[in-house]
């Protein structure tokens, strides 16, 4: 028998090699959603988490049923969870496109992004995707931006959000939006800055080897 000792010593040795569950990023997605908000978010996010897991984040696509979904141009994109099966996560993304027009009315919806906004600790979008959270409520009073068609619209659904035109993306903290379409892989190289450092954005933009530079 193990004296009382060296019983305390193995079970603090067991809980230090224990290993931490991962912390969960989720992007949403739904019919009509603009592909590049989903998938260049995806691209940097799933490159990150699947070239460092270390730092402890994995990345999954929902959607509402966990069925695939028809994105704006025809392209069809797998989910790994519905609503229902999806884990508590840390980072939700919230995607634009031509489906948000319907997703801002739909008050089943609407209530699903608030109660994430009660449990997730930090909500982005991409593109239209802030129209949602307008919609839901949920970015009165604070700065915000979105796609450059549609910051006319951002007005009109709630006149305290301060619109910022010329941001690419704006980080108020707990909540961050990305203007339009491309911005969306700006806004993750940014948020892996917040949660993994600057230096390991570095590596993920290197690795997946964006650098824009327009043509024209």
């Amino acid at each position: 028998m193990l004296p009382i000792v060296g019983v305390a010593r193995r079970r603090q040795s067991e809980l230090m090699t224990t290993p931490t569950p991962p912390l969960h990023i989720g992007i949403l997605l739904f019919d009509d959603v603009e592909e590049l908000d989903a998938v260049g978010p995806w691209e940097v996010l799933s490159y990150w988490t699947r070239s460092h897991p270390e730092d402890g984040y994995v990345v999954s696509c929902i959607s509402s049923d966990g069925r695939a979904v028809t994105a704006a141009k025809g392209l069809v994109i797998g989910a790994h969870e519905s609503f229902a099966d999806a884990p508590a996560l840390e980072v939700l993304v919230h995607p634009g496109g031509g489906g948000t027009r319907l997703l801002m009315r739909d008050p089943d919806h609407l209530a699903w992004v608030r109660q994430q906004r009660e449990v997730v600790p930090l909500m982005t979008s991409v593109c239209t995707g802030s129209l949602v959270f307008a919609a839901a409520g949920l970015l009165a009073g604070r700065p915000a931006t979105t796609h450059w068609g549609a910051m006319d619209e951002l007005r009109r659904l709630d006149s305290t959000i301060e619109v910022r035109e010329d941001d690419r993306w704006v980080d108020d903290g707990d909540l961050i939006t990305a203007s339009g379409v491309s911005a969306g892989i700006d806004m993750a190289l940014h948020l892996v800055a917040r949660l993994a450092g600057p230096d390991r954005a570095r590596q993920v933009r290197r690795g997946i080897q964006y650098d824009p530079q327009p043509p024209v």
